[in-house]
């Protein structure tokens, strides 16, 4: 991919989980620069490698300064800033739209005029689109249609971030690429990052990286709805591929999944992780979530395939150890993060 080489780089929400590792990846790549904006909402300053390369402006993207800051000679940008969570969006759908939506919103109404951009990558979500069921799931593709009916702001948000992407490009020739993320995982998730968004879904953001912390600390692993539902569990390493593939090879207009293709449910998640961090704690069953109705997904691979040559190459037992291995070696940092939050969590 040496497309990267000497480029100018903004990565938006790039000291978060997803953001700090393309950030690695892409600095591998001889980058000129690569350009951190990121209000720290939910990610740390320390996520980012210490690099001459690296300029991190703290602050939110839909700041008038930040955007006005930002000039004509981008080569890429990757748009990663989001509320982060579901649950999160759902406790404070006003604090998502000011974090996910008009982000989306405000920074392709100040990139449409840009000569020099190839392409602006934005990421979408995969949930969205996604059948709402709990019988089988088949590959959601790419021209699924999106329906009216979603679980949260959260998602409503990503689908509105990608009629924006059309329109720009449509109306303004913005080169907008959607990318359809899967469920990510992999080292460098810390729970608890940033600052209190009002739910215990500030610590525990995400099933993996919650399942892989309470392993380790001998506890059951929370298990909703006796693990039924599935998911497409696809590790970051790939998913910064992905981004990478369509930064370089996606159609100014196109939408990819970034996706493992592979269905893996709650429950063979829990016991896999458990047996390779070695725990005897077992899984604790719950009620399901009453706003989720998206029980069983995964993605279809075959677009990103043809159109990006991209296919995920980490399965899911050797992510898990390396990301079990990370978070081992993470552990007082991680645990720092969670104290910042203990009275919240009624601890």
């Amino acid at each position: 991919m040496g497309g990267f080489r000497e480029a100018k780089i903004l990565v938006v929400g790039g000291a978060g989980f997803v953001g700090s590792n393309l950030v690695r990846l892409l600095l591998g790549h001889a980058p000129e620069k690569v350009l951190v904006v990121d209000n720290l909402l939910s990610s740390e300053r320390s996520n980012l490698p210490d690099n001459p390369l690296v300029d991190l402006r703290e602050g939110s993207i839909t700041d008038d300064a930040v955007l006005d800051s930002l000039s004509d000679d981008l080569d890429y940008v990757f748009h990663l800033a989001t509320y982060h969570g579901n649950q999160s969006s759902i406790h404070d759908p006003l604090a998502d739209h000011e974090n996910n939506t008009l982000t989306s919103l405000k920074l392709m109404d100040r990139l449409k005029g840009f000569s020099n951009l190839k392409k602006l990558v934005y990421s979408s979500a995969g949930c969205a689109v996604a059948e709402k069921t709990f019988g089988p799931a088949r590959a959601t593709t790419e021209d699924d249609p999106v329906s009216l009916v979603q679980d949260s702001p959260y998602s409503i948000s990503k689908v509105v971030g990608e009629f924006y992407c059309v329109y720009y490009h449509r109306q303004h020739g913005l080169p907008a690429v959607r990318a359809r993320f899967q469920n990510v995982y992999g080292p460098g998730e810390v729970l608890g990052a940033g600052r209190w968004r009002g739910t215990p879904a500030t610590v525990w953001r995400n099933v993996t990286p919650t399942f892989v912390y309470k392993a380790l600390q001998g506890e059951p692993l929370p298990v909703e709805n006796e693990g039924v539902a599935s998911r497409d569990f696809i590790y970051v390493e790939d998913i910064c591929r992905g981004l990478m593939a369509c930064a370089l090879k996606g159609g100014p207009g196109e939408v990819y999944n970034i996706a493992s293709g592979r269905e893996t449910t709650i429950r063979e998640l829990a016991d896999l992780i458990n047996e390779l961090t070695g725990s005897t704690s077992g899984v604790a069953f719950l009620p399901p979530r009453p706003w989720d109705h998206s029980g069983r997904r995964f993605g279809s691979t075959e677009k990103s395939l043809r159109e990006l040559g991209f296919s995920a190459t980490v399965d899911l037992r050797e992510g898990l150890a390396r990301t079990i291995a990370w978070t081992r070696e993470n552990l007082p940092r991680i645990d720092q993060c969670i104290e910042k939050h203990r009275k919240n969590l009624g601890a």
